[in-house]
């Protein structure tokens, strides 16, 4: 019995396939058996997981052909009822008839992008490209002039339109995707097709949408946009999705400059819009390497980064990562306060590079000295030691800290607020933070009055303002770093250690601290077991014999243990 009901569904399975199969082989050996197309098209619209995923490869076999055979409509697409009354041939007639069916299969297909199987979805994407390749190769619209550049944009917007679903993740199937984009026409015209439906969604009028686009659709085009990448040099646009017999040298597509122009606007688009949080932070990780490189006017993310400087916490963190890729190889500048700024009214920060980095020459007058200082300062407070992005930051603040034109009242602010800051820190950032304080004072020999001043104020006189947001008013050039005396006697041995390095002269060369940057506390435990203990320390010349000594010993012979 069993094997029966293995055999009755098996042959079920087999039923709709074999149907499908005639069908489809009827419309194309006949066009009088043309109306089974719609026998073919209902199967796509059924509940049944496998009868769909049927009906998909029929409807491949079946238009791919058509394509192929050259047997739809080619140019604008009139309506279907105007020509069917008409008194136009038969074979125009029957094209018209079956393109209007073969875009009637897309838009179902571009439906099933969405289906809760995912079966079902990334047989109804590879449908999708493989008619985009057809049409590339077939096209169904007339070229304007002798060597006009055609690809199928509005089949593909469909495909782009499924993938930025706002309402399901598709995160595996855009991971599908990703092979695609691997051919340079597919990836160019992913950018334009992804900028259009980001503003079509966001452009829908407050009656329809009045709320924002969920958080789905964000993430969704935000896993798109960073599957784009670019190649870096013009010869590798090499590999077309759609063959032609000849590459153009008119053609945008083959330009790489055009690639950067276009993925330029993509990414503004997307980052014009007010983001979720989350992905706030997604996009600053990974937009000095994945987004800035390949703008073609980097600079345009002025704005974005300096309005992420202000927002404070985490974000602010991150967005020195992006400053800094602009102000290392773009030379991002800011007007002086008081000098005409740009047209747009962008705030750019003036840098003067005189010298290559890391020791740029850096203004050293307060009043052409950015604000820029601030704000880095304004993120140092106890949370950075614990934050996730602490590596990150303490590499980027060392860069930034590395000139030695920098101002000395700037320089001692920063290494006061990091010495007080120590005070409350875990031991796998002090080890870290000690040496990133000495190495300020090697560069900076003005700031060595901070550990050489006998005649120091005393604690509870402290001119230093730890409140003080302005670095140049907090007065720490006034005060001293009694806070590293302090943790000379911190529980910590290796903390102890390192904050007695003061206590010397210290050494012309700086530590690196790229080793300390990630270390964890799991880490420094780990040492500390891993340290071997001292050896015995001998107490006596002669080895005990006893508790009392030997037995012919005084004490021995005069006293006895009951």
């Amino acid at each position: 019995m069993e094997a029966e009901a293995g055999g009755t569904e098996r042959g079920r399975a087999r039923d709709p396939r074999r149907a499908l199969g005639r069908l489809v082989q009827a419309v194309l050996c006949s066009r009088g058996e043309a109306n089974a197309v719609f026998d073919v098209l209902a199967a796509l619209q059924s509940e049944d997981q496998e009868e769909i995923q049927e009906a998909v490869r029929a409807c491949s076999r079946l238009f791919g052909a058509l394509l192929e055979r050259g047997e739809l409509f080619v140019g604008q697409l009139p309506s279907e009822d105007m020509v069917m009354a008409g008194s136009q041939g038969a074979m125009r007639k029957y094209k018209v008839w079956m393109r209007h069916r073969y875009c009637s299969c897309c838009n179902r297909l571009g439906e099933l992008l969405v289906h809760p199987t995912f079966q079902v979805k990334e047989l109804a994407l590879g449908t999708l490209m493989k008619f985009v390749q057809l049409e590339g190769a077939h096209p169904l619209e007339q070229p304007k002039w002798e060597g006009h550049y055609l690809f199928p944009r509005t089949l593909f917007r469909v495909v782009v339109g499924g993938l930025l679903s706002p309402t399901d993740d598709q995160s595996l199937l855009l991971s599908q995707f990703r092979e695609y984009l691997e051919f340079d026409d597919v990836r160019y015209h992913t950018m334009q097709a992804a900028s259009d439906a980001v503003a079509q969604v966001t452009n829908q009028q407050p009656e329809a949408r009045p709320l924002q686009p969920p958080l789905t659709f964000w993430n969704n085009a935000f896993t798109l946009l960073c599957a784009v990448s670019l190649p870096l040099q013009e010869q590798d646009l090499s590999t077309f999705y759609v063959k032609h017999v000849e590459l153009l040298d008119k053609w945008k597509v083959t330009h790489l400059r055009e690639h950067r122009k276009v993925f330029q606007t993509m990414w503004l688009s997307f980052l014009k819009h007010k983001l979720p949080l989350s992905l706030y932070k997604k996009v600053l990780l990974v937009m000095h390497d994945s987004i800035l490189p390949h703008l073609a006017q980097p600079t345009l993310m002025i704005d974005f980064l300096t309005s992420a400087c202000d927002v404070g916490g985490a974000i602010s963190l991150l967005a020195l990562n992006g400053l800094f890729i602009l102000i290392h190889k773009h030379n991002l500048v800011r007007t002086v306060e008081g000098a005409p700024g740009p047209a747009q009214g962008w705030r750019r920060l003036r840098w003067w590079f005189l010298e290559p980095w890391p020791t740029p020459v850096w203004p050293c007058s307060p009043r052409e000295h950015p604000d820029f200082y601030r704000k880095l300062y304004g993120l140092l407070d106890p949370s950075i030691f614990h934050v996730k992005y602490r590596a990150r930051f303490f590499h980027l603040a060392d860069l930034f800290l590395s000139s030695s034109h920098l101002p000395a009242y700037l320089v001692a602010a920063f290494a006061k607020r990091l010495s007080r800051l120590a005070l409350t820190a875990p031991p796998e950032a002090l080890l870290m933070v000690l040496p990133f304080i000495c190495n300020l004072l090697r560069r900076h020999p003005a700031c060595r009055v901070l550990v050489h001043r006998p005649q120091g104020p005393e604690l509870d006189s402290d001119p230093y303002d730890p409140e003080e947001e302005d670095p140049a008013q907090s007065r720490a050039l006034e005060s001293c770093l009694w806070e590293l005396q302090t943790l000379q006697r911190h529980y910590h041995p290796e903390v102890s250690k390192a904050a007695s390095v003061i206590n010397q002269a210290l050494s012309v060369p700086e530590v690196s601290i790229a080793p300390l940057l990630e270390l964890t506390a799991y880490e420094v435990f780990e040492q500390d077991l891993k340290k071997k203990g001292p050896e015995p320390v001998p107490l006596e010349f002669i080895p005990a014999q006893g508790l009392l000594g030997r037995r012919d010993d005084l004490c021995a012979q005069f006293f006895t243990l009951s």
